[in-house]
């Protein structure tokens, strides 16, 4: 029986940067962006070639900065296949009032915070925590979305905060916030993901590097992915792909992860694979 597919982590990069101008969130353009972007169009054309059947489609801030325009112009086109995941400034003033508009107005499905990574810097931001985020928290928890996150483990003390404050609010760990797992057993480099278990209302988005390092080192799938759904519950994990970060095509990335993956029950693969990403964003589930 065919797998159903649904990525929650690829971008699209427009050709057309008149109506959709190019000015990155630190002011450095990511690098894949600008040497192999794919467009809405190509998109889709790899999610036919590899059998993905939907996905959430992730703004690329390291593009576009806060203007959001390009995925939800997108998404609008084809709202039964594709949800869209959006980025705004938290700190700003305004921040509850762009996240209304992007949710209410332009029917965008998820929340996206970029707290460290290639465009800004190495090093986590402290912002996540500022208690001027609240009101945009509070929006997030009132407007019922998923508010995914990228950081690494420096930021866990901040987190918590977050977690405990607003325990409502479906938090999406981008990459599983990339721990060492090249360790292998008994992944002790990876305790303070782990940790983060007891908070129901974390959730894990699984992506290519993940599954890569786990055949790399001292891991292997078999004994990191059993341990991860124990901890968590597959219920709790998504994948993603990360197209078109990665060199290779959407087809070779789903077949890796199909592949990687087939050490879990079959049960719990539909549930990575798109049963968690059906209940993180509900426009994605069948009618």
């Amino acid at each position: 029986m065919k797998t159903k597919i649904i990525d929650i982590h690829p971008h699209i990069i427009s050709t057309d940067t008149k109506r959709y101008p190019v000015a990155p969130l630190g002011g450095k353009r990511s690098d894949w962006s600008a040497e192999q972007p794919t467009t809405f169009e190509q998109l889709i054309a790899a999610m036919d070639e590899a059998g993905v059947d939907k996905a959430a489609i992730v703004h690329s801030s390291t593009t576009y900065g806060f203007d959001n325009s390009y995925v939800a112009d997108c998404v609008a086109q084809q709202p039964q296949r594709f949800a869209g995941v959006f980025s705004v400034d938290m700190l700003a003033d305004d921040a509850p009032e762009k996240i209304r508009y992007w949710v209410e107005d332009r029917k965008l499905g998820g929340l996206r915070l970029f707290t460290v990574g290639s465009t800004i810097n190495n090093r986590e931001s402290s912002w996540l925590d500022d208690p001027r985020t609240f009101p945009g928290w509070e929006c997030a928890r009132d407007l019922g979305i998923s508010v995914c996150v990228q950081m690494f483990k420096e930021g866990v003390p901040r987190l918590k905060v977050i977690l405990e404050k607003f325990p409502k609010v479906r938090i999406v760990l981008d990459h599983l916030m990339k721990p060492p797992i090249e360790d292998g057993p008994p992944y002790a480099g990876s305790e303070f993901l782990f940790d983060l278990a007891r908070y129901e209302n974390v959730y894990l988005k699984l992506t290519t590097s993940q599954l890569r390092s786990s055949r790399k080192g001292n891991a292997t799938p078999d004994t990191f992915f059993p341990l991860l759904v124990k901890k968590f519950g597959a219920s709790r994990i998504a994948w993603g792909s990360n197209y078109p970060v990665w060199q290779e095509s959407l087809l070779e990335m789903v077949t890796e992860a199909k592949s990687i993956l087939a050490v879990l029950p079959e049960d719990q693969q539909d549930w990575i694979f798109h049963r968690t990403a059906e209940s993180l964003y509900p426009a994605l589930a069948d009618k």
